[in-house]
């Protein structure tokens, strides 16, 4: 299993596919879930095919000996990757049944973009309302999510479904959800701990509440106010404690280093490595 992953930038997928190979990185698309980008197939279709080319490529100029030799195309190049799915104004819980309709028409794209290109897994966001605790919203968003994700993890079972913390006020109701979908095999939690750290709960409490479900993690660091995607250790976030909370509660899921460019993913590894953040171990020196 990869440990590690980038966001790839496919205009300069040379240096990325050298750095991801450095690190033992696989990829996270984020390619996928703009609306006219999902409104528009070929253009999809050119994206994969942009992808696909590149990596391929690289592999063959390289004769890397994880990805193909010769001219023959390695056909699982996209097998240990991930994407991010549709979330922008996805409210899968709404009561509007239209914008409900709408919502699980984007996931349902999203997950059969995954199918396509054969990928591990996808990445979803809660789409809930922070800080908006009425009881009888924070149940129809429990109930109706669970309903729809059990029946699309049982429509996709090749794919891996991952629900991130947005700009959720606590882990509390992801944790409730996440608990009443533990026997679903292909369902788990994303914790972007970068969001996490921008509420007022601890990050100890967050991976308390949600490590027996999380099963992939972004990061990426920001000044406790602002959501600014910083390369790890260039902001305000206390990477030792991530790791030593991390390592405590025996989470063993991957890590999306959740930078845009090779300048800023190559600057949070050096920092990762250097300090021994998880899932890297400290240097010997």
């Amino acid at each position: 299993m990869s440990k590690l992953y980038l966001v790839p930038n496919r205009k300069d997928m040379v240096r990325m596919c050298a750095l991801a190979a450095e690190y033992g990185c696989a990829f996270e698309y984020n390619d996928f879930f703009a609306p006219k980008v999902m409104d528009d197939p070929q253009r999809q279709e050119k994206i994969i095919e942009d992808y696909k080319t590149c990596i391929n490529g690289w592999f063959r100029e390289c004769n890397f000996e994880g990805g193909m030799s010769g001219n023959c195309v390695f056909p699982d190049v996209f097998s240990k990757d991930t994407m991010h799915g549709a979330f922008l104004d996805v409210t899968i819980h709404s009561d509007d049944p239209m914008i409900a309709h709408v919502s699980r028409q984007r996931v349902l794209q999203s997950m059969e973009t995954a199918k396509n290109m054969g990928l591990k897994g996808v990445v979803f966001h809660t789409g809930r309302l922070g800080g908006f605790r009425a009881p009888d919203y924070l149940r129809n968003w429990r109930d109706r999510n669970e309903a729809f994700f059990t029946e699309i993890a049982l429509q996709y079972p090749a794919q891996q479904i991952y629900m991130e913390n947005m700009f959720d006020e606590a882990p509390d109701i992801l944790a409730g959800l996440a608990e009443r979908m533990r026997d679903v095999g292909n369902f788990g939690v994303c914790l972007d701990y970068a969001h996490a750290m921008l509420s007022k709960c601890p990050g100890r409490e967050w991976i308390e509440a949600l490590a027996p479900y999380i099963r992939h993690i972004h990061i990426n660091d920001n000044d406790l106010q602002n959501d600014l995607h910083l390369p790890v250790g260039e902001g305000t976030l206390d990477w030792q404690e991530f790791d030593r909370l991390i390592r405590q509660h025996r989470v063993e899921a991957p890590v999306l280093v959740e930078v845009s460019g090779y300048e800023a993913q190559e600057k949070s590894l050096r920092y990762m490595k250097r300090n021994g953040i998880y899932p890297m171990e400290r240097e010997q020196i």
